[in-house]
C-alpha cells in the first residue's frame, strides 16, 4: 500500500494531462530530429506557419511600454477598474446585452469556472455541460466535490441536441436549488461547433421557462474562450444581445479569458463578467467572488491586466489589434478548410466544425490511433469518443496528407467510426 497522509477527499488525485503529456513529447522529439520531421497537433495555443508561437505584435509593444510599478504592484482583488471595463468592452463590443453587468478579474478563464462551481453550487451538486468538452471542466467539478454530467452536444446531422439539452437540465432543475449550466460556444473546444441564433432562442426560451414560478435558479456559464477566432468581429458577438432582459433566477456569467485573445496564455488573465436585471444579484456576484478570489489566488496579475487596459484605451491600438486577430482567423480557418476538404476525399468522418482551434475525428479506438501516429511522428491528443486536432498550431504544409495518415492508421488498428 503507498503511504498517504492527504485528507480522504484528496487522496488518488494526479494531474496528469494527456494533452500536456503528447505535446512534452513532441516538443522532445522535435528537439531531436528537428522541427520539421514532426506533428504536433496537440495544444491549443497559435503558431504561425514556420511553427513560432504566435504573440500579436500591439501586445508584445504594450508590454515592452510597462512602467515597473505596472508590472509590479498589487492589484485591487476586483481588478483594475479601467482593465475590468475593456474587459467588458472587449468581450461584448456592439452587443453589450442590457441590464446590471459587473465583472471580477480570475485567473484566467479557468478562475471564471471554478468560482462559478464554487459559488453557486453545492457540495454533492451536478454541474451540466455537452458531451464534447473540455476535459479539465470534469476536473474542477470534482476538485470542489461536485459531479460533472453530460448531455449530448450533436444530433446525427450535426446540429445542436435540444432534446437532449432540455431533458437534461430539466431533470437537475427537479433536483437541485440551484443549475449551474456551462456552455462552450461559439467555436467549442474540442469540436469547433458553435450554436446559431435560432439555437440560442430556443436555449434561453426554455431556460426562463423551465425555472419559472419556481424558487430555483439557472447559472448559465457562456465560456467564449475561442470568441476571437470564431468570426468577424461583430457578427460573432452577436448573440450576446440575447443575454439581457432574463428574469432574476437565471444569471448569466460570461467566462472571458486574455489568453486567447490578446494570446497572453501564460499570464493567466481572465474576468467573470455577469448579467442580470437585479442590482442586488449583480452587488453580491461582485461581492463573493471577489471573497473568494482573496480566498484562492488573492489578486491578480498586475502587467498583463495593464497591458489588456492600455491597448483598449487607444483606438489606434485597437485597430491594430482587430486587424491582427482577423489575419489569424483567416490562418486557422484556411487550416480547417484544407482539412476538412482532404478528409472528404478520403472518407475521414470529422464532427461539424464552424470555427476555432479545434477539429475532431469520431472514432472508437482513438488511443490505439494516436499511438500508432506517434510511431510516424504525428502526435494527436485521443478523447474519449475520439482525436482532437488543433488547426491553430499545425501548418498548411503539415495539414496537407494529415486526413489520409489519420484515416489509414484508423484502418489499420480496426478503430471504427
Amino acid at each position: 500500500m503507498v503511504k498517504s497522509v492527504a485528507a480522504p477527499q484528496a487522496k488518488g488525485k494526479s494531474a496528469e494531462d494527456k494533452i500536456f503529456g503528447a505535446n512534452n513529447r513532441a516538443v522532445a522529439l522535435s528537439e531531436k530530429l528537428g522541427a520539421d520531421k514532426v506533428i504536433n497537433g496537440t495544444v491549443g495555443s497559435m503558431l504561425d506557419e514556420d511553427g513560432n508561437l504566435i504573440m500579436l505584435d500591439v501586445v508584445q509593444k504594450a508590454y515592452k511600454a510597462l512602467t515597473p510599478k505596472e508590472i509590479v504592484a498589487y492589484a485591487p482583488i476586483q481588478g483594475y477598474p479601467d482593465y475590468l471595463e475593456a474587459a467588458i468592452d472587449q468581450c461584448f463590443g456592439e452587443s453589450r446585452p442590457e441590464g446590471y453587468i459587473r465583472a471580477c478579474a480570475t485567473s484566467g478563464g479557468s478562475g471564471v469556472l471554478h468560482h462559478v462551481i464554487h459559488n453557486y453550487s453545492e457540495w454533492g451538486d451536478e454541474v451540466l455541460t455537452s458531451d464534447w468538452h473540455w476535459g479539465a471542466y470534469g476536473s474542477m467539478c470534482n476538485d470542489n466535490g461536485r459531479k460533472l454530467r453530460e448531455f449530448e452536444l450533436l444530433t446525427p446531422d450535426g446540429h445542436f441536441n435540444m432534446e437532449s439539452f432540455k431533458a437534461n437540465v430539466s431533470d437537475m432543475v427537479a433536483k437541485q436549488y440551484n443549475t449551474v449550466i456551462i456552455m462552450n460556444s461559439p467555436a467549442n473546444n474540442p469540436t469547433g461547433y458553435g450554436l446559431s441564433d435560432s439555437e440560442w432562442d430556443e436555449v434561453l426560451a426554455f431556460l426562463k421557462d423551465v425555472v419559472k414560478g419556481k424558487d430555483k435558479n439557472i447559472i448559465f456559464v457562456s465560456d467564449v474562450a475561442y470568441l476571437d477566432y470564431s468570426g468577424e468581429k461583430h457578427e460573432c458577438r452577436k448573440f450576446f444581445k440575447k443575454f439581457g432582459n432574463m428574469p432574476d433566477n437565471v444569471l448569466i456569467v460570461v467566462a472571458y479569458t486574455c489568453s486567447k485573445g490578446f494570446t497572453m496564455y501564460g499570464q493567466r488573465m481572465g474576468a467573470m463578467i455577469c448579467v442580470t436585471p437585479n442590482k442586488d444579484i449583480a452587488d453580491e456576484f461582485v461581492a463573493i467572488n471577489q471573497y473568494t478570489s482573496r480566498a484562492t489566488w488573492s489578486n491578480s496579475n498586475s502587467a498583463a491586466m495593464k497591458v489588456m487596459a492600455n491597448i483598449c484605451k487607444d483606438p489606434a491600438k485597437v485597430a491594430e489589434l482587430d486587424a491582427e486577430r482577423a489575419k489569424y482567423f483567416h490562418l486557422i480557418q484556411e487550416r480547417a478548410d484544407l482539412f476538412m476538404k482532404e478528409a472528404d476525399e478520403c472518407g475521414l468522418k470529422y464532427l461539424r466544425y464552424i470555427s476555432g482551434f479545434f477539429i475532431t475525428i469520431p472514432m472508437e479506438g482513438s488511443q490505439k490511433v494516436c499511438d500508432e501516429l506517434e510511431k510516424e511522428n504525428i502526435f494527436l491528443v485521443p478523447l474519449g469518443k475520439g482525436i482532437r486536432l488543433a488547426v491553430c498550431s499545425v501548418s498548411k504544409k503539415k495539414i496537407h496528407g494529415l486526413a489520409a495518415k489519420i484515416k489509414l492508421t484508423l484502418d489499420a488498428v480496426g478503430a471504427k467510426q
